[in-house]
């Protein structure tokens, strides 16, 4: 039987900032706008815990199956590859978060549009299975997206546009078109960290035919690719709010980019990849800073 430590350790807790950042600003996003209702935050919150640690497990048992964690890999050591958790054990532990996970989406769902807005509880509830379908594709099974590039792509969609958007829409069920802008900022930071995490495991990545975008682009250009993904967070940031600009609070969220530019030299200058290693850490909570001071700035 496997500890709790190993379970633990193969949610991977660290990495719930990230996911939570766009939850977060969404419903700052919605209070800004005169919506607002604490027990969707909290569902919110608690099925977005769920989505990351089937994705977590799932990453733990594909690349473990797969053979991409090996003596090669930079990164903490996963739970298959140290055999502290057995395949199976993990396969049934992706069932149960699922069939947890799916039951408060589902509760959240009706507490957001009750009996009378059936086509968006369809939709959400739609929007809830695709969620742990691409949680558990990302590496699992024979066409994992993961190992063909698509994760950039499927990062920026769940962690941006429907983390944002989606719980922008549970509380206000309708959406203005400017509520993408921060959206987008959060899918490009999220799609940061994706690509450190790949600039990190390049060389592994690629004997173990994992082709993620770094491993297809090369060292140099995914570096570029950084650049243009963290500025262009920033610009969108701007950009939404110099449309609603009301107060200068309104552009505390400037003060996360300062340790993320400083994060940008680090990358500039770096020649190790096992360097990028503590870097994911900063860009992650980084991108959690920015959501609490963006949301802070349209409040106060």
């Amino acid at each position: 039987m496997s500890s709790i430590k190993s379970w633990l350790k193969a949610a991977r807790l660290r990495t719930l900032p990230l996911s939570l950042s766009g939850i977060i600003l969404g419903s700052f996003l919605a209070y800004s706008h005169g919506f607002f209702n604490p027990l969707i935050l909290f569902l919110a919150l608690l099925t977005t815990v769920g989505f990351q640690v089937i994705s977590n497990f799932a990453n733990d048992y594909g690349d473990g199956v797969k053979g991409t964690d090996n003596e090669d890999r930079i990164g903490p050591q996963r739970t298959l590859q140290s055999g502290e958790i057995t395949p199976s054990q993990m396969l049934n532990a992706i069932k149960i978060t699922g069939i947890i996970t799916l039951i408060v989406a589902l509760l959240l769902i009706y507490v957001a549009f009750g009996k009378e807005n059936i086509f968006y509880s369809i939709l959400f509830f739609l929007l809830g299975i695709g969620s742990i379908a691409a949680a558990v594709k990302y590496t699992m099974g024979n066409k994992a997206y993961g190992y063909y590039g698509f994760g950039d792509v499927f990062v920026f969609i769940f962690f941006g546009l429907l983390s944002v958007c989606g719980t922008y829409f549970l509380y206000a069920h309708q959406l203005d078109y400017t509520i993408f802008f921060p959206a987008f900022s959060i899918g490009l930071l999220s799609i940061g960290v994706l690509n450190l995490n790949n600039m990190r495991d390049r060389v592994s990545d690629k004997k173990s035919s994992k082709n993620t975008l770094v491993v297809k682009i090369g060292e140099e250009f995914a570096k570029y690719y950084h650049y243009y993904l963290l500025f262009a967070a920033f610009l969108f940031a701007f950009l939404y709010t110099m449309i609603h600009f009301k107060s200068p609070w309104q552009f505390l969220f400037i003060l996360a980019f300062i340790p993320i530019f400083k994060h940008l030299v680090v990358v500039y200058k770096n020649r190790e990849p096992q360097e990028l290693d503590p870097e994911l850490k900063k860009l992650a909570l980084s991108t959690f800073l920015f959501a609490i001071l963006f949301g802070l700035g349209l409040i106060v």
